[in-house]
């Protein structure tokens, strides 16, 4: 008979910490098993050392390479694998001669855990328990008294050995996370931290129930201080107080055509860290609710009044998200802000403008790559300039034989518009030009159909939808499945 294989979470450190599970598991073994670098020392054995009997036989599993370099042909991912090869082998042999093994793992084994790897070369061979532990996150958070996430709160745990721009993305898009693997990466960590606007939240946690425990504000440590076994976290910011700032800013975010899975990292943290969300209420609704913030929501009608509202706030020391459908720069409210701040009361108030997925670019990508060559983007809506305006672009980009992106087609008020476009398109285009018809991208009541320009029918087209007409290039085929993608050469032919 085979012998057992255990997995065992030791907690954080602090033997106390164990569970009752973990110290019958290794009363029970033959074999504990551990690792420990090439010094020999490991902490998992010091953590559990109380509980070693004289007759446990030990295996030391010692790493041939930590943070040292390697002369291994395959590099450091090379001599790891072997190591981890060879040290599971030397499991199994214990196994096989029928003895019950206790891979000892600080924390949980199947967190950042190194037993892991023994895990996933035996435990389809043998009978295996893995026994949970407490993790050093959970340990980092009771140190810190703070509570880690609350309520609809999203907690993101990454290792600092992430690229630097990858943690600065995620550090801006979460609500609360700990950093792990600290050591050599805090630099670069504590960039990311200043960089996606989270430096002054960030608490620092070293050692964790361990002798030598210390826990102070991020920005304070020394780089050179900070070993392996410390953690960067930034808490729940449910009930945090707002810091008090002599002036604020106004950030105009775009939240692409739907909902959240189209927003992007740096978008998530602007709205994240706002003290106020400003904008028309069907883009709020978008955004999810968090507390402490205060929501503004008006009519779709009322662009300058909003943007003022914004930088009015900003000046009385707030930090303002003024949220957008789509990209705030195309037919949206980065040119109201920034019309009403150029205006000499607002010159100081700080502006910043995060583009989004524009509409136009979410039914392209619906309907294959209609945009993929030279093409314009024009507005319909006669509300902010006479349709004799518009009648020219669209003739001028007609005859450019350009593909055409058209906004607000259309709405209750305004019902000719696309008719008119039609026909003035076929003055320039042939009846059978490939039309995209989208409505409602990302969202429930999502539309993508490939009409003929000839067809096309206005009453079928509301605010919601954007068109995007073809050029005499653009290629429509039918796939396998029965659906249709569209596509418009890159190689334009020579005249």
């Amino acid at each position: 008979m085979s012998g057992k294989l255990y997995g065992v979470g030791l907690g954080p450190g602090d033997p106390s910490l164990m569970t009752v599970r973990a110290v019958e598991v290794i009363a029970e073994a033959d074999v504990v098993a551990y690792h420990s670098a090439r010094h020999g020392r490991s902490i998992a054995r010091s953590i559990a050392a109380q509980h070693l009997r004289a007759d446990h036989i030990e295996e030391p599993l010692v790493y041939p390479v930590t943070t040292e370099t390697t002369e291994h042909p395959g590099g450091y991912r090379g001599a790891m694998e072997e190591f981890y090869a060879e040290a599971s082998a030397r499991l199994a042999a214990h196994l096989d001669a029928g003895r019950t093994v206790a891979v000892l793992a600080e924390g949980d084994p199947l967190f950042y855990g190194s037993y892991m790897h023994m895990h996933k070369r035996l435990a389809d061979r043998y009978d295996t328990e893995v026994v949970p532990g407490v993790t050093s996150v959970s340990a980092a958070a009771a140190r810190l008294g703070a509570p880690l996430a609350e309520g609809e709160e999203v907690l993101t745990v990454l290792p600092g050995t992430l690229p630097e721009e990858e943690l600065t993305a995620r550090l801006a898009a979460t609500d609360a996370a700990v950093v792990m693997k600290l050591g050599r990466t805090f630099p670069k960590v504590r960039r990311a931290l200043e960089a996606s606007g989270r430096l002054a939240e960030a608490r620092y946690v070293e050692r964790a129930t361990m002798s030598g425990e210390r826990v102070a504000e991020l920005a304070d440590v020394d780089p050179d201080s900070v070993p392996y076994f410390a953690v960067a976290v930034l808490p729940s910011q449910v009930d945090a107080e707002p810091p008090a700032r002599e002036r604020g800013e106004v950030v105009v975010v775009g939240t692409g055509p739907a909902g959240p899975l189209w927003l992007t990292p740096e978008t998530r943290g602007a709205l994240a860290a706002a003290d106020d969300l400003v904008g028309y209420t069907t883009y709020l609704d978008r955004v999810p609710e968090r507390p402490g913030q205060v929501r503004h929501g008006s009519d779709n009608r009322v662009e300058a009044e909003r943007a003022e509202f914004a930088l009015e706030l900003a000046l009385r020391g707030r930090r303002v998200a003024v949220v957008s459908g789509g990209d705030p720069g195309v037919f949206a409210m980065a040119t109201a802000v920034l019309e009403a701040a150029s205006q000499p009361r607002y010159l100081d108030v700080p502006v910043r403008v995060l583009p989004g997925v524009t509409a136009a670019n979410a039914a392209a990508a619906r309907a294959g790559a209609p945009l993929g060559h030279d093409y314009a983007t024009i507005s319909l809506s006669d509300r902010l300039k006479p349709w004799e305006v518009i009648a020219g672009r669209l003739r001028a980009a007609a005859s450019a034989d350009l593909v055409l992106a058209l906004y607000n087609p259309g709405s209750r008020s305004r019902t000719w518009q696309v008719g008119k476009a039609r026909e003035l398109l076929l003055e320039y285009r042939a009846p059978q030009t490939p039309v995209v018809v989208a409505r409602d991208v990302g969202g429930p009541g999502e539309s993508v159909r490939i009409v003929a320009l000839g067809e096309l029918d206005p009453a079928e087209v509301d605010m919601r939808t954007v068109l995007l007409v073809g050029s005499s290039q653009t290629r429509v085929v039918r796939r396998g499945d029965g659906g249709q993608i569209a596509w418009t050469p890159r190689r334009y032919p020579e005249a």
